[in-house]
């Protein structure tokens, strides 16, 4: 066998939501965003066109991400329809992680490739990201707040039209006393069938 099986089953299955309330102030270095970013590349996607981009957010770039999300949702939101708790996420939650990683679908001109199988590629990057923060012990949080979708994004992004954010992925290293949370599934019979014969 070419790689240990049963490590790479278990780190699949140890991949868990960390939400930044639960990161601590440990730094992350720009090596680590670096090697998250050169697992995400290696994801499979049609003709090889690798259509991902991706605008890290660290230290001080933090604020201006957390300040864009906060203002744009106050902008788009009728005042009588704001929820502080979903305002105080947006505002609150870059400044809480090592870093933000925005990571959006890249079109390529000739878009030879149908969009929905550029959007797959682009997510299955995000599961690599993932699960390298896991195999590292990091937190991460693959957010997808209905305000990345829109042309405000992209503008902030600077970003072609075409173009869309697909995710504000956050990772922070996690708090000392955290608990790794337990996962469950259901066992696969629920969601599988076998066509044996002709």
């Amino acid at each position: 066998m070419k790689y240990n099986l049963s490590e790479i089953s278990d780190l699949i299955k140890d991949r868990r939501t960390i939400y930044p309330e639960f990161y601590s102030d440990r730094k992350i270095h720009k090596e680590q965003v670096e090697t998250i970013l050169n697992n995400a590349i290696w994801a499979p996607n049609h003709g090889s066109t690798q259509p991902w981009q991706f605008h890290v957010f660290m230290d001080d770039g933090r604020k201006r991400l957390a300040n864009f999300l906060s203002e744009l949702y106050l902008n788009k939101t009728r005042p009588e329809d704001v929820k502080e708790i979903k305002l105080n996420k947006l505002k609150n939650r870059p400044l809480m992680a090592g870093a933000v990683i925005a990571v959006s679908l890249k079109r390529s001109e000739e878009e030879r490739i149908p969009e929905l199988e550029e959007i797959e590629a682009v997510a299955c990057a995000i599961q690599n990201m993932y699960l390298t923060c896991t195999a590292w012990g990091l937190g991460a949080f693959w957010s997808s707040p209905k305000l990345i979708y829109g042309q405000e994004m992209n503008e902030f992004l600077e970003i072609g039209e075409k173009d869309k954010c697909l995710a504000l992925f956050y990772v922070g290293y996690v708090k000392e006393d955290y608990e790794w949370p337990k996962g469950q599934r259901r066992p696969i019979e629920y969601f599988t069938t076998w066509h044996e014969q002709e």
